[in-house]
C-alpha cells in the first residue's frame, strides 16, 4: 500500500516540489536584482556631485567665462636705427627714367619706362627742391619722373651730370616736400660704424627699403669701363659696405646712425662668387660736384687738349722702335694727338710724346693721370710734365685751361 501510495503519489508530488523551488529561486533572484539596483542607485547618487563638478558645462555663459582671451601688447621699440630712418626716409625718392621706343609694325613712337632708380633731396630752394642721384639712373632719358614717399609723382628737369663721378642733379617743384637729408662728413666715418642704405631695389613696387650694415672700408678705388668698350676708363672713390645694395639703389642714400647722408648708392660687385660687397660714392665727392653741376649743369675740369693710351698698350717693337724707350721704363701713357691751341699744343707737346711724370707725380696708366689731373688741379693752374720723346726725357709747362675751351 505504502508502496502503490508511494508509486501513484510520488511522481506527482515531485513536480509540485520543483515548482516551489522554482519560485523561491525567481524570488531571490528579484531581490537580489533589487537590492543590486538600490545599491547602484545609491552609489550614483554619492557619486553624481563629483562627476558632473568636473564635466564640462555646456551652459554657453560659463563656458565664455572660462575662455582666456588672446592679448596683444603694444611697445613703441625706438632704436637709434629707427631713428635715423624716420629722420632720412621720406627724402629718398624714386626716379623713373622715361624714353622713346618705337612700334616695331606700325612705326608709331612712343615714350615708356626704361628704368628706375633712386634719389635724395637735398636742397629746397627758389620754389625748387634739388635731388641726387646717380648718372647711370638717368642716362639718355626724355623725360625724368620722380615719385616721392606719400606715392605723389612729378615732373623732374635735369639740372646736370657727370659721367666721370657717376652724379647727377635733377630738380621737381618744391610744392609739398618737407623733408630734406642733411649732410654728413664721410671722413670721419669708422671702419666698421653702422651705416643705412634707403632706396627703391628692383623697382618702385619695393620703395623705400631698408638694409643696414657696417662700413667695410673706406678710400677704395674701383675701376669702371664709362663707354661699355671693355676697357677701363675710370677709378671711382668709393666707400665699401656691406649693407644689401641692388638694382633701383642706385642714387639712394647711405646714411649714419644720425640719420645723416654719408654717401650715395652707386654699385654692387655681384660675382657669383661675392657677397655683401656694396658701393657708394663719399659724400665728400657728391657735395662740390652737386655744386658744380648746380651751377654750370657740368662739372668744369681741367684739360691738357691731348687724346691718350696706355703704354701697355703698345706692342713692344714699337716701344722700342717707334717710341725709342730705354728698357726699364715700361708704364707711363703715350700721347695719341695734340689738339690745335690745346694747353699741351702751346707747352710744345707733340705726337708719341710718353708721360710718365707729373708734378713729380709717377704716371703709370691713363685712369692715374686722370685722377690727378681732375682731382688736384683747377683751371689755370701750371703742370710741370716729364715725357720721353725719341729716347729723350723732356719736361715741359702745361698752364691748363677748362674742357669746354678747348
Amino acid at each position: 500500500m505504502d508502496n502503490n501510495l508511494y508509486n501513484s503519489y510520488g511522481p506527482q508530488e515531485e513536480p509540485k516540489k520543483k515548482r516551489a523551488d522554482k519560485k523561491r529561486g525567481i524570488a531571490g533572484y528579484f531581490f537580489s536584482g533589487l537590492s543590486g539596483v538600490l545599491v547602484g542607485a545609491l552609489l550614483v547618487w554619492f557619486l553624481i556631485p563629483s562627476v558632473v563638478t568636473n564635466l564640462p558645462t555646456s551652459n554657453k555663459t560659463e563656458s565664455t567665462s572660462n575662455v582666456t582671451e588672446t592679448q596683444q601688447v603694444s611697445v613703441d621699440v625706438t632704436t637709434d636705427v629707427t631713428s635715423a630712418v624716420e629722420k632720412a626716409a621720406d627724402s629718398v625718392v624714386g626716379i623713373t627714367n622715361i624714353q622713346s621706343v618705337t612700334d616695331f609694325w606700325n612705326r608709331a613712337e612712343t615714350t615708356q619706362e626704361a628704368g628706375t632708380g633712386s634719389g635724395v633731396i637735398y636742397k629746397k630752394e627758389g620754389g625748387k627742391a634739388f635731388v641726387i642721384t646717380n648718372y647711370h639712373v638717368i642716362e639718355n632719358a626724355e623725360s625724368l619722373e620722380v615719385t616721392l614717399a606719400d606715392g605723389v609723382k612729378a615732373e623732374a628737369t635735369l639740372v646736370g651730370s657727370d659721367i666721370w663721378t657717376d652724379l647727377a642733379v635733377l630738380s621737381i617743384d618744391d610744392k609739398g616736400i618737407d623733408s630734406v637729408i642733411e649732410f654728413g662728413n664721410s671722413e670721419t666715418l669708422k671702419q666698421g660704424e653702422t651705416v643705412i642704405a634707403i632706396g627703391n631695389p628692383l623697382g618702385l613696387d619695393f620703395y623705400g627699403s631698408v638694409t643696414t650694415g657696417v662700413v667695410s672700408g673706406k678710400d677704395r678705388a674701383v675701376p669702371v669701363d664709362l663707354n661699355g668698350d671693355g676697357v677701363e676708363d675710370w677709378q671711382s672713390e668709393v666707400l665699401q659696405t656691406d649693407a644689401a645694395i641692388n638694382p633701383g639703389n642706385s642714387g639712394g642714400a647711405l646714411i649714419n646712425l644720425t640719420g645723416q647722408l654719408i654717401g650715395i648708392n652707386s654699385m654692387k660687385i655681384s660675382e657669383s662668387t661675392v657677397e655683401g660687397i656694396g658701393l657708394a660714392i663719399p659724400v665728400n665727392t657728391v657735395i662740390p660736384i652737386i655744386e658744380d653741376l648746380e651751377k654750370n649743369g657740368q662739372v668744369n675740369r681741367v684739360s691738357m687738349g691731348i687724346t691718350l693710351m696706355d703704354l701697355t698698350d703698345v706692342p713692344a717693337f714699337h716701344q722700342q722702335d717707334t717710341l725709342k724707350l730705354p728698357g726699364e721704363v715700361t708704364t707711363g701713357v703715350v700721347v695719341d694727338e695734340v689738339v690745335a691751341k690745346s694747353a699741351a699744343a702751346i707747352a710744345g707737346m707733340e705726337s708719341y710724346d710718353v708721360i710718365v711724370e707729373m708734378d713729380g707725380q709717377k704716371i703709370e696708366d691713363v685712369i692715374s693721370l686722370r685722377q690727378y689731373l681732375y682731382n688736384e688741379k683747377e683751371i689755370g693752374d701750371d703742370l710741370t710734365v716729364k715725357v720721353y720723346r725719341q729716347g729723350e726725357l723732356v719736361e715741359l709747362t702745361l698752364t691748363l685751361v677748362e674742357t669746354s675751351n678747348l
